[in-house]
């Protein structure tokens, strides 16, 4: 149904407009109890085979809802009812920003691939935590936090721990997102001692807290083995939980899309099928070189069962999904689900 009626109807709009009216549709509908219990019964698909603890928490299933969809918290209890096992919101600032100016977000059909240039658009992490104190579901949820655009990189610490502290009650763990390529000079804090020192910061204000969570790392695709081999040294002296791997690549060799038409798009982070293949060598790369010494959630090109087995396979935990779930719709979590329960039997 979503590939041949709703899927066109979308990508006749601009992705930011089809975006904005599947959240409005979204919470009209699953809110109507007969919808609401229909949506649940068509994507319920749970199996004890599916559960993973992973950095001590116990997820009913391994495929989560990567950060990017649901910025705000806005619709944490219908995405729940997909059938996710976690749900990643954010990326949250301290302040409210609108991102960077309209044209931002971009589809390459050709590629199954999407271009944005966001630029960490949300309502300020204040505004999340009041939806965050109402919802109903006990989906795990995880809260992606950055910096604001007009913060210096020499405060940015601040700005991390200002929405550790707003979140901590809220989330069941942390990613901090030092990778997206939308936000001026943010890559720079993937450096080895501005990321050692962010780090240690944001670690030890969680470890402060009468229940600390679990803190995760975002990394880029686009990070070379010298500078993923710091990434392992860090993980492991500064003690955070895992990684995620990865964020949207700068990379655009490997799109078969039209150059001119790419190049006139301009500037933004590239996500869908063409980054399956370096998500997945990160994945492998870390694991190898950590010797598993810290779990991984793989995301980036996941489009069937088969690229989320790929993804476990190269050493990832749990596996995220976007733009995936934008080009094959919301059944492919069940899909997935059901190749993984095949796949832990076999």
């Amino acid at each position: 149904m979503y590939k041949t009626l709703l899927k066109p109807l979308l990508f006749t709009q601009s992705p930011e407009t089809a975006h904005h009216f599947t959240f409005s549709l979204t919470k009209f509908a699953f809110n109507f109890p007969l919808i609401g219990g229909i949506i649940r019964m068509a994507f319920r698909y749970e199996d004890k085979r599916l559960e993973r603890e992973v950095f001590g928490l116990k997820f009913k299933n391994p495929v989560g809802l990567a950060a990017g969809f649901d910025k705000d918290a806005k619709l944490i209890d219908e995405m729940a009812m997909l059938g996710f096992g976690f749900i990643e919101i954010g990326t949250l600032t301290p302040k409210p920003q609108e991102g960077n100016p309209k044209p931002r977000l971009f589809r390459l059909p050709q590629d199954e691939a999407l271009i944005n240039r966001m630029g960490f658009n949300n309502g300020g992490v204040l505004e999340a935590v009041e939806r965050l104190k109402k919802r109903k579901s006990d989906v795990i949820v995880g809260g992606n936090i950055g910096k604001n655009k007009v913060t210096p990189n020499e405060k940015a610490i601040d700005d991390y721990l200002f929405c550790l502290e707003a979140l901590h009650p809220y989330v069941d763990y942390f990613v901090v997102n030092v990778s997206s390529p939308n936000t001026p000079n943010l890559r720079d804090l993937q450096e080895k001692e501005p990321l050692k020192a962010l780090l240690t910061a944001v670690k030890a204000a969680n470890d402060a807290k009468q229940n600390p969570k679990p803190i995760l790392l975002k990394i880029a695709p686009d990070l070379t083995d010298g500078q993923l081999d710091d990434i392992v040294e860090i993980v492991q002296e500064t003690g955070i939980a895992g990684v995620i791997a990865t964020n949207t690549t700068i990379d655009r060799s490997q799109l078969q899309t039209n150059k001119n038409k790419v190049e006139a798009i301009g500037a933004g982070g590239v996500s869908g099928k063409v980054l399956k293949s370096r998500s997945t060598d990160v994945i492998r790369y870390l694991h190898q070189k950590s010797q598993g010494s810290f779990p991984i959630i793989g995301v980036g090109g996941i489009f069937s069962p088969e690229d989320a087995i790929e993804k476990l396979e190269a050493g990832a935990s749990l596996i995220q999904v976007y733009s995936g779930m934008i080009y094959e719709g919301p059944s492919l979590i069940k899909r997935i689900k059901k190749g993984l329960v095949t796949y832990f039997s076999s």
